[in-house]
């Protein structure tokens, strides 16, 4: 929402809005090339749940934002990966890419937002396949 916390960029404007599902691996990618963890954080609803660190998670968007900026610190270039298609229930979509890095997939679950935006819920950045 405008003017809130973590929907702007530090000089006050506002961020792009995902207004397509696809949309937010792309502002993914760029914030994440750019050295914005904030902007990355932006992507995600209040109370979210990421699946990382591999084997731990992370939850809430401030604790995203404190791990990203841990993650960016070492200038990470994010390639983007071309999206497999997305699965929508009403205001739920399912969205998913196979990675270039040989992770398996990685998928997300975006929920539509009252503005008609979409901010992702809950997210696995990748799956590890089981040992064998």
């Amino acid at each position: 929402m405008p003017g809130t916390p973590g929907h702007q960029h530090e000089d006050g404007s506002a961020y792009e809005k995902a207004m397509r599902p696809e949309d937010i691996t792309r502002l993914f990618v760029e914030r994440s090339n750019a050295g914005d963890a904030a902007g990355v954080a932006a992507l995600y609803e209040e109370d979210a749940v990421m699946a990382y660190p591999p084997g731990d998670r992370t939850v809430g968007r401030e604790a995203i934002r404190a791990l990203w900026e841990k993650v960016l610190a070492h200038r990470p270039r994010f390639e983007p990966e071309e999206p497999l298609p997305t699965l929508v229930s009403g205001d739920i979509a399912l969205t998913s890419t196979p990675p270039g890095d040989g992770a398996g997939a990685r998928a997300q679950v975006v929920r539509r937002q009252p503005d008609g935006s979409w901010l992702r819920l809950l997210d696995q950045p990748e799956f590890v396949s089981p040992a064998r």
